[in-house]
């Protein structure tokens, strides 16, 4: 039988919201320090099927949440598309060359680096209990597009956008050959085991309406209709960050199962205007979770009332921070698993 988690994500409404937090496996479990500090970098973690599987799971074992999210990296994709991946210690990853002066043509792709997170996934599949459900993910293409470009993260996505007014042809390319891979990516994750899988789109919510349908809706679209046809039965969340009023188009044009909901979202509002029964995500403020003020009960209680007549999901609006401390966590899960509607 499927999990609640699962469930919700295929329309059911549960007594209890299931519940997994974005990043939950990483910098703020002290069990996950201390792996890291055995295994070295972040890449190297992530490409060991082993240890990957353990940090997936470390979550899972110490809270017990309804969903073990694969533990990677967005920038797998890019990393198999041919660009030189690394992460420097204070800096971020940065990726070679970028694509603000070279051409897709000039790398040299490599599938092979998807088989180590296809084998993590089977590992924690084959780990977990019947009633979790196992994530999987990958970027949406816009943003994967802006670190290709740019060789890195940014604030802005300058020379994204700068690209998508300057040279639409280019990067339309570009946004075709990431939708194309990311699809052969997830199928992959599927066929490993992954039940659900998201896309994050962080960067969404740097464009203008006619970009953002451009560069966010048509080419997640693309992703979820072939997703549709290989795999009919596995349900895709779709989160584009800082969406805000163009959330509801990107929930009925996209055609994913599930659409997360950032903490820059009133959620009445997003209750009200994304389309009737569509299960939703989110959207607890992570930086609230990090402060543990006295605001943190009472905002659980808005959001579970807000989405109460339709499938929820309680999740952050964005990942957990690294200096979230756990008792703020347990009192989360308290919270959220004690409330009475």
């Amino acid at each position: 039988m499927p999990g609640p988690l699962l469930d919700t994500l295929n329309g059911k409404r549960a007594e209890r919201a299931p519940m997994w937090l974005m990043r939950q496996a990483g910098r703020y479990l002290p069990e996950y320090r201390k792996l890291r500090g055995q295994k070295g970098g972040f890449l190297e973690l992530a490409y060991e099927s082993e240890a990957a599987c353990e940090v997936t799971l470390q979550p899972i074992e110490r809270f017990g949440f309804d969903g073990a999210i694969l533990f990677s990296d967005i920038l797998i994709v890019p990393h198999a598309m041919g660009q030189h991946l690394e992460f420097l210690a204070g800096e971020g990853p940065k990726l070679s060359p970028p694509l603000a002066d070279s051409d897709l043509s000039d790398l040299a792709p490599d599938r092979s680096r998807y088989e180590a997170i296809y084998e993590t996934v089977r590992r924690c599949r084959a780990r977990l209990g019947p009633a979790t459900t196992m994530l999987g993910f990958a970027g949406s293409p816009w943003t994967v597009a802006t670190y290709m470009i740019a060789g890195e993260g940014s604030r802005d996505q300058h020379e994204a956008r700068a690209m998508a007014y300057r040279d639409p042809a280019k990067l339309d390319a570009l946004i075709g050959a990431i939708a194309e891979e990311t699809v052969a990516y997830l199928s992959g994750q599927i066929a490993a085991g992954a039940e659900a899988v998201q896309l994050f789109d962080s960067w969404a919510g740097s464009l203008a309406p006619d970009q953002f349908e451009r560069w966010v809706i048509a080419p997640n679209a693309r992703i979820v209709a072939a997703l549709r046809k290989s795999h009919p039965d596995t349900p895709v969340i779709g989160f584009p960050k800082g969406a805000g009023e163009k959330l509801p188009a990107y929930a009925r044009e996209t055609g994913v199962q599930a659409v997360g909901v950032d903490e820059t979202i009133d959620p009445a509002w997003a209750a009200r205007e994304l389309p009737a029964g569509m299960p939703v995500q989110g959207n607890l403020d992570p930086l609230l979770l990090l402060a543990g003020s006295d605001d943190l009960e009472p905002r659980i209680r808005t959001i579970l009332e807000a989405f109460a007549h339709r499938p929820h999901v309680f999740n952050l609006g964005h990942g957990i921070d690294r200096r979230t401390p756990i008792a703020h966590v347990e009192r989360l899960i308290r919270a959220v698993r004690g409330f009475e509607g």
